[in-house]
């Protein structure tokens, strides 16, 4: 499966049950890039971000579970570490801040087998600098 995070400078993910930040930018990349006819499967937490972008979602809290080989999945507020294995492709796009967080990324992927394949910084709409980051295995 592919996995997209969006993690903060100290891999926080989620602060008090809330997603640390959201742009607007973002979600619209992660739907230009999909495969032709591709959609998101994701927790329903995450379906306001999707609603209106026109890709085709699934909201089920048993998402990371059904996901097949080449389904992207959408990660808020799901530890990923008994996944690990399953990922091939790991996408992480950066806030590049310091946000409050009480939940973190699980995996760092070095440590789990992936290499970094591509890197990009673009503007967002609230955040002046945006980090993506592609790891493949």
């Amino acid at each position: 499966m592919n996995v997209i995070v969006c993690l903060d400078d100290r891999c926080g993910m989620m602060f008090n049950g809330r997603r640390q930040s959201r742009d607007k930018r973002v979600y619209e990349d992660i739907v230009k890039c999909l495969p032709e006819g591709g959609g998101i499967l994701m927790a329903e937490y995450s379906r306001n971000l999707f609603f209106d972008s026109g890709a085709p979602f699934i909201c089920t809290e048993s998402f990371l579970d059904m996901a097949g080989e080449n389904d992207t999945c959408f990660v808020e507020n799901r530890a990923l570490s008994a996944y690990a294995e399953r990922i091939k492709k790991l996408i992480i796009y950066r806030w590049n801040r310091h946000y409050p967080s009480d939940m973190t990324f699980d995996i760092e992927p070095e440590k789990e087998g992936f290499r970094l394949l591509h890197t990009e910084d673009f503007e967002g709409n609230s955040h002046e600098k945006i980090t993506k980051e592609i790891y493949v295995r």
